[in-house]
């Protein structure tokens, strides 16, 4: 039985214009090395479309804020180098997987933990999944710096963090695995 621990994450969250499908206005990805949360890294983008105000409401992201920043393109080799790991991990993965799989083009996305699916399995009985209502119900901003807030990429990466260490916490792989089983699909990662 192997340690969740023994493997390379990645919790990823994308924030993204407000248009279907949606673009990428922001990214940030956290690592977790040998069960430790890592240093966030965080990207602001332009995206190929203005921000809708719908979006705006939600992250508080203008268009005035992405004016000055890379287009996708320019951020690239290094979002590839932060994704290189065994696992991604976001809350409610398919929107985040999708808008990478978007942007990156020919990127392998490795196994997928979707801690959405996990707390749903080993959080009975929370009045919501949703992930402000899980880290409300479990602590899990205390430590965060004063000037992060929900919905903006690196808080909501952080947090999602301390969600899937709680979650994993005293199981090994296998029982993460067998918690949510996926399917095994041509072009789209296993999402657990």
């Amino acid at each position: 039985m192997t340690d969740w621990t023994s493997l390379t994450y990645v919790v990823v969250d994308v924030e993204g214009n407000g248009h279907q499908p949606p673009d990428l206005v922001e990214l940030a990805a956290v690592p977790i090395t040998e069960g430790v949360i890592g240093r966030p890294t965080g990207w602001l983008v332009k995206p190929d479309r203005p921000i809708t105000t719908f979006a705006r409401r939600i992250h508080g992201i203008t268009n005035d804020d992405v004016q000055d920043a890379p287009v996708f393109d320019r951020v690239e080799d290094e979002v590839r180098t932060a994704l290189d790991v065994s696992v991604l991990i976001a809350h409610n993965a398919h929107v985040d997987v999708g808008v990478l799989q978007r942007k990156l083009g020919t990127w392998q996305c490795p196994e997928v933990f979707d801690t959405l699916k996990l707390a749903r399995r080993l959080l009975p009985g929370q009045d919501s999944y949703k992930l402000g209502s899980l880290v409300q119900a479990l602590g899990l901003a205390g430590g965060l710096d004063d000037d992060l807030r929900p919905h903006r990429a690196i808080y909501d990466a952080l947090v999602t963090a301390k969600l899937f260490v709680h979650l994993a916490t005293g199981r090994t792989l296998d029982d993460l695995r067998d918690l949510v089983p996926g399917g095994e699909g041509d072009a789209a990662p296993t999402l657990f």
